[in-house]
């Protein structure tokens, strides 16, 4: 019994250190209010299939550290420097994702993480629950 609570009490550990906002993440898909207000007709859909869908050289990323900074920006093709980089803190209350303004320590924004796996991370703010952002983790 001893050893099945101590596997059990081991695998809830590393599943709580795997599932970390720790890390660099890339927008992958955002959707605002009036995206999921409105669906995309069909024509439209074969439309942006046919153009090639948004895709661009171009990855908006954000990092979070292990000593609750981060920073975000927009990263183009070839280039190593971000552009637009805003520094920022943050912490992790639960399933409350809050950016804090560096100086004050006051919440700027606050978002609900609806997903979060070693791979994905999925957001929505916490006042429009119809704003959603998709993360893809680089590193």
């Amino acid at each position: 019994m001893k050893k099945l609570l101590f596997v059990l009490m081991a695998v809830i550990s590393l599943q709580l250190q795997a599932q970390s906002v720790i890390g660099t993440w890339q927008l992958v898909d955002e959707q605002t209010c009036l995206q999921v207000q409105f669906e995309k007709s069909e024509a439209e859909k074969e439309l942006e299939q046919s153009m090639g869908g948004s895709k661009n050289a171009v990855a908006k990323l954000i990092r979070f550290d292990k000593k609750e900074t981060g920073e975000e920006g927009i990263f183009s093709q070839g280039n190593k420097k971000g552009t637009g980089m805003n520094s920022f803190r943050y912490n992790v209350k639960g399933n409350e994702l809050r950016f804090l303004d560096k100086k004050s320590g006051i919440i700027t924004q606050q978002f609900v993480i609806d997903e979060l796996t070693e791979s994905t991370l999925k957001i929505h703010n916490a006042m429009k629950d119809c704003e959603v952002r998709f993360f893809s983790r680089v590193k």
